[in-house]
């Protein structure tokens, strides 16, 4: 969006948060960048010149707003709605794979050279794969300064710099301030509370429907793994260092998210997956728009705007999960998938009670005896296959699968048939196109509004809704009254 120069010029001006995180605002004058929707007075069009990331904007010689804090923008939903090579390096950075594995290990992962991967980031997002990591450490690094007591040493590691006189250099040259001075402004009110623990805001576009949201991750919680307790969804995160666990609250402008670490260098990790888990860099505008063509949906989404897909924090955890719960009823999909936590997830210590275990990978589960499952003989087989493939690797899912690929890998696997498929993609590759119409939840609420009752023909009237059938997926199962589909009390 950034080349657009007309339509970034009318964002600023009308100051519209809707395109925070689509593009930065550069002011060529003062040499600081901002989000679209930055209080102060936007400067003159010509002073003007747009970017597509951050890391452009430090690239090219600007620093941060003080005021706006575009550090703070939700992501671009170009990544969670695309599955090229770009959407996926995107997707991959977030999640830490630069800091711990360098570029040839995240060129690794997508399977190009680092040749391909660096000169495709800079013609698209104008800076490579290395300032866009340095971007977002420097962003975990200010999360850090601002709300933990922990010594700028310690700070300087966790976010991902190799060096506390990196982490000077480069916290003073995109803030314009020092460490210690970023800390110095925060208001006491402010200062750290509980020891090891991190509160912060997830921030989003609005509108978000929390019910649908909260409700599905509360209704379908592994116990052990998740809880939802005093108004927040509550589960334990198995990270590259090792293990947290997060509370997510609903608030009316953002999502309030502690976070317990083991070790903080997971910070980065556990905020990308949060994100992603909650669907909160979606653009519900465009979603919604798209969805209101069709006059049967355009009273469900006029009803309750701003549905999210909820998604996971583990690709390979849930892949698991939905084979566990073919056929059977939530509760006892999630009595199935608790037996299996206790009897093979890794024990943490939850302050608050409630959380016990983290939910155990397939590696830990590779040598599971297949009669310790109660289920049909038929379905553990298809649970213990897919548990080898996962585990050997000759099946990988995670942020930088094809969904395409994937797909026709599973649909491989005995047991597999498209709403299992589906599902997957649809909440754990996070392909926002995914529709499931031969699930039973979603011909009843088309028969209920008029539209075709039948997989073939009412892929043929979703067809309409594409690229967002996923979301008409939230909005025909929210005329239910099933659980999944309110906030719980």
């Amino acid at each position: 969006m950034h080349a657009d120069r007309e339509r970034c010029v009318r964002a600023v001006q009308s100051k519209d948060a809707r395109f925070d995180g689509w593009f930065f605002t550069a002011v060529l004058t003062t040499r600081i960048y901002c989000r679209p929707s930055c209080p102060v007075v936007p400067p003159k069009p010509a002073n003007m010149t747009f970017y597509p990331s951050a890391a452009a904007c430090q690239q090219a010689g600007f620093r941060a707003c003080k005021r706006c804090r575009p550090d703070t923008s939700p992501g671009s939903p170009e990544w969670n709605q695309r599955a090229d090579l770009v959407a996926r390096a995107m997707r991959l950075i977030a999640d830490g794979v630069v800091d711990r594995d360098g570029v040839p290990g995240l060129a690794a992962r997508l399977g190009y050279s680092t040749r391909q991967v660096e000169r495709q980031l800079l013609a698209e997002l104008g800076a490579g794969p290395l300032a866009l990591a340095r971007a977002q450490r420097a962003q975990t690094a200010r999360l850090l300064i601002e709300t933990t007591a922990l010594p700028m040493a310690e700070i300087a590691f966790a976010a991902g710099f190799s060096s506390i006189r990196t982490f000077n250099d480069t916290v003073r040259e995109v803030f314009a301030l020092a460490p210690g001075e970023l800390r110095a402004r925060v208001p006491k009110k402010n200062a750290p509370g509980t020891p090891g623990t991190l509160s912060l805001r997830l921030p989003f576009r609005a509108p978000l429907n929390p019910d649908n949201l909260f409700g599905h991750l509360a209704a379908t919680a592994v116990p052990g793994v998740e809880e939802w307790r005093d108004g927040a969804y509550r589960r334990t995160l198995r990270l590259p260092y090792g293990h947290g666990i997060v509370a997510l609250t609903p608030a009316p402008d953002h999502i309030a998210c502690r976070l317990t670490l083991s070790d903080p260098r997971d910070l980065t990790v556990a905020i990308s997956r949060c994100r992603r888990l909650l669907d909160l860099d979606a653009d519900p505008v465009a979603v919604d728009d798209q969805l209101r063509t069709d006059p049967l949906l355009a009273p469900l989404v006029d009803k309750a705007p701003g549905r999210r897909v909820p998604r996971t924090v583990d690709e390979a955890e849930f892949a698991m999960r939905a084979v566990l719960g073919q056929q059977v009823s939530t509760a006892a999909a999630r009595t199935h998938a608790a037996r299996l936590v206790t009897a093979h997830g890794k024990p943490v210590d939850d302050p608050e009670g409630g959380l016990t275990h983290v939910f155990p990978p397939p590696e830990a589960l590779a040598a599971l005896d297949p009669e310790a499952l109660a289920m049909p003989r038929t379905r553990r087989t298809t649970f213990t296959n897919l548990i080898s493939q996962l585990a050997d690797g000759s099946l990988h899912l995670g942020l930088e699968s094809d969904w395409a690929e994937a797909r026709a890998r599973l649909l491989a696997l005995p047991g597999f048939g498209p709403w299992t498929v589906d599902v997957i993609a649809m909440r754990a590759l996070g392909d926002p196109d995914a529709f499931l119409p031969t699930d039973l939840g979603i011909r009843r609420a088309a028969q209920e509004l008029g539209l075709p009752s039948t997989p073939a023909a009412l892929t043929a009237r979703a067809a309409a809704w594409r690229p967002w059938r996923a979301y008409a997926v939230q909005y025909l199962w929210a005329t239910d009254s099933h659980p999944i589909n309110f906030l719980p009390v």
